[in-house]
């Protein structure tokens, strides 16, 4: 590799590592298995480099094999295990207004969910992306994501009960 297209890369790499890092946690729930899913993108993509940088998004691609890396270990995986949080690494805020308690509520019920269903809603109202990224990033259709996105929502308010704040379909 070319010495300015291997500075383009890690320049790449450490712009997007730390939001394909947090994209990972989210869906896995595991710092450690989101640091793996993240390497694994970016060795995935730093062997066809000359052709992602020329993409329109590279950090699109490098989130969708992240995504991709994770729905398919889900799959293969034999055990029934679900993994937990490691409350210990989750950021605290500098108030405690109360955030803290409904953050680690509401991952937790992320976490209960099934792996595509939350990838969805991690991208659609976590993320804030478009249905057609959304539906890109996980290789659905516009359709399956318009209608996972409010029957995972509904799930996520089965999950949490009534004493949160309502969550919107928008």
């Amino acid at each position: 590799m070319r010495r300015s297209t291997r500075e383009g890369f890690t320049e790449f790499a450490e712009a997007a590592a730390p939001r394909l890092r947090q994209t990972a946690y989210l869906v896995c729930g595991d710092w450690h298995l989101a640091e793996d899913l993240t390497q694994t993108a970016l060795e995935k993509v730093y062997v066809a480099w000359r052709r992602v940088e020329r993409a329109e998004n590279p950090e699109a691609y490098a989130k969708r094999i992240v995504l991709n890396a994770y729905l398919d270990r889900r799959r293969l995986r034999s055990s029934g295990e679900v993994t937990g949080l490691d409350v210990r690494e989750l950021d605290r805020p500098a108030v405690d207004d109360g955030s803290a308690e409904l953050r680690l509520t509401l991952r937790a019920a992320l976490m209960r969910l099934p792996p595509r269903t939350r990838a969805v809603l991690i991208l659609r109202y976590w993320e804030d992306q478009s249905l057609e990224s959304t539906a890109e990033l996980l290789g659905m259709s516009v359709s399956a994501v318009k209608s996972a996105g409010p029957r995972g929502l509904a799930q996520l308010r089965d999950l949490l009960g009534t004493d949160l704040p309502s969550l919107s379909t928008s």
